[in-house]
This record gives C-alpha cells, sequence and structure tokens, in this order.
C-alpha cells in the first residue's frame, strides 16, 4: 500500500449539506468490511487485507489527498475503526449507514447519533425490501427516530421510482444515497424485464441513466454510489475516468459519489482524488 505524501493535496471540490461542507468525492466501506458485490472469495479477500490499522491508514490517506467525509455501515468494525480512527487524530466527517440492529431497535439510532455523524442512513437494501412489501411506514419510522436524534437523515436506495415518490409526497429527508445500478431487483422483477435472472447481482448499463433522472428531479443532495458498478468498470484508467465522468456530468451541482477503494495493488485514493481534479472545476 502506498504511503501517503508528505504534504496535503488541495482541497477537492466541496457542497455544502446543511451546517457541514462535504467534498464531491467520498470514500465509502465496502471494501473495508469485505462487502465486494462480487462474490465470497473476492469478499474475504478485501477482508483479509483491511486490518484496523489498514483501515485506519487509509482514511488518513484520504485526508491527505483531499476528502474530508466518510460513509460507513452499522455492519462490521465501522463503528471500532471511526472511534479508532478518531482517537488517532482522525478529522474525516462521518456519515452511518444502517444495519439491521438498529432497523429493528430504534432505540439504538439517538445512541449511536452521540458518534458525532452528519447523519444516519436507512440502508439502501431494507429500503427496496420494504418498499416492495408495502411497509413504507417502517421506513418513516426510522427517518423520524433519526431527525429526534438530531442528526441528519438520510434514504439510500437502488431503486429511482422510491426518489420520485418520496420527493412527490414530500417526505421529512436531508439527502439520499442512490446508487446507480439497481441491484436489488428479485427473480421475478428479472424473469419479467431479462426473460431470465442471470446469477448474481445484475449491472445493467441502462440503469445509471434511469437513476440520475431521478438524482437530478431531485432538491434535495444526492449521493451517487456504485458509479463503477462494484469495480466491473475498471478494466484500464480510461473507463474509469468515463464512469467518474458521466456520474458528475449526470447529478446535480450539490451532489457528490461515494466510492469504495481498495489501495492494495495501487494508491487508488490519490488515483480517484486526481481523477476528481481533473474533471470537477478547481474550488473557488
Amino acid at each position: 500500500m502506498a504511503l501517503p505524501s508528505e504534504s496535503p493535496a488541495p482541497a477537492l471540490p466541496k457542497v455544502r449539506l446543511g451546517k457541514y461542507e462535504m467534498t464531491r468525492l467520498i470514500i465509502g466501506a465496502n471494501p473495508f468490511y469485505g462487502y465486494s458485490h462480487f462474490n465470497r472469495q473476492f469478499s474475504e479477500h478485501m477482508l483479509e487485507w483491511f486490518t484496523p490499522e489498514r483501515v485506519c491508514q487509509t482514511l488518513r490517506q484520504c485526508e491527505q489527498n483531499g476528502i474530508n467525509t466518510w460513509q460507513f455501515s452499522q455492519g462490521g468494525r465501522g463503528i471500532q475503526d471511526l472511534q479508532r480512527y478518531r482517537a488517532e487524530g482522525g478529522k474525516l466527517q462521518a456519515i452511518l449507514l444502517s444495519g439491521r440492529p438498529m432497523e429493528e431497535d430504534l432505540s439504538m439510532i439517538p445512541k449511536l447519533a452521540k458518534l458525532d455523524l452528519i447523519g444516519m442512513v436507512h440502508h439502501g437494501g431494507t429500503t427496496d425490501r420494504r418498499w416492495r412489501a408495502g411497509e413504507q411506514n417502517k421506513i418513516r419510522d426510522f427517518l423520524k427516530a433519526v431527525r429526534d436524534s438530531g442528526v441528519m437523515v438520510g434514504l439510500s436506495t437502488h431503486n429511482p421510482i422510491v426518489v420520485e415518490t418520496t420527493e412527490e409526497q414530500g417526505w421529512d429527508i436531508d439527502f439520499y444515497m442512490t446508487c446507480v445500478y439497481n441491484v436489488t431487483r428479485t427473480k421475478e422483477e428479472l424473469d419479467k424485464l431479462l426473460g431470465q435472472a442471470p446469477l448474481g447481482e445484475v449491472f445493467l448499463p441502462e440503469d445509471p441513466p434511469r437513476m440520475c433522472r431521478a438524482v437530478r428531479q431531485s432538491k434535495r443532495t444526492c449521493l451517487a454510489f456504485k458509479i463503477l458498478a462494484a469495480g466491473r468498470v475498471t478494466e484500464n484508467p480510461k473507463q474509469i475516468d468515463q464512469a467518474f465522468r458521466f456520474a458528475f456530468d449526470n447529478i446535480k451541482p450539490q451532489d457528490c459519489v461515494i466510492v469504495g477503494m481498495y489501495p492494495r495493488y495501487s494508491d487508488q485514493v490519490r488515483e480517484n482524488t486526481e481523477r476528481v481534479r481533473r474533471i470537477l472545476p478547481k474550488p473557488a
């Protein structure tokens, strides 16, 4: 793993969300905790390498390269690593994505709010499952508990219809996390769409334009994620550049992207921050 540079890099472009300023590139956490969205072997490969020491080192490298926000999940070691990183002097802001324990026990939310977070987000997989089951009330109960805790309220989804409908209905939300690929379709939905259900998660090239339309129509800040299709569009630097450029060209100026990074074989933190500087206008 490449070491951080000795002097901090220039600041990345930022957007304002409430009282916070977030860089338009946010570091994600899936690689840290073995969520490869590919297969079990690759997930274990990531988890084996990302010790707590390497997670904190990667977060420090993000700081050095101009990123100021980390989006992580309640699952895995996320909370413990956040606390360790901060105890070592880390300054990144944090956004917490829900896990099953806090979704089922809303009394955990005010306790987690004490972690000094930008906000808490209802997990996209849970959103899509509950939405499909007609359990919107459970989603709204979670969001209200977050609002009552005093941190900002986020809703994640892989389905653009969720963004469009909650916008139309005026839900009490501060920001969205929007997956540009709809990877939570059911087997029945895939059978209807494709005539069959492929093995594993399905990443369809028609999905990003569809989600980006919903993002642009939303008045709220959106954090677009899986812009690299969980590593499926990383064959060469040009392909990665195109994916980043498409994302920034098709979301709003107030929006950000969340990208997980696995700097085991190359300095992905530096590569991605330099990529964002090339694509986006320089901060004023």
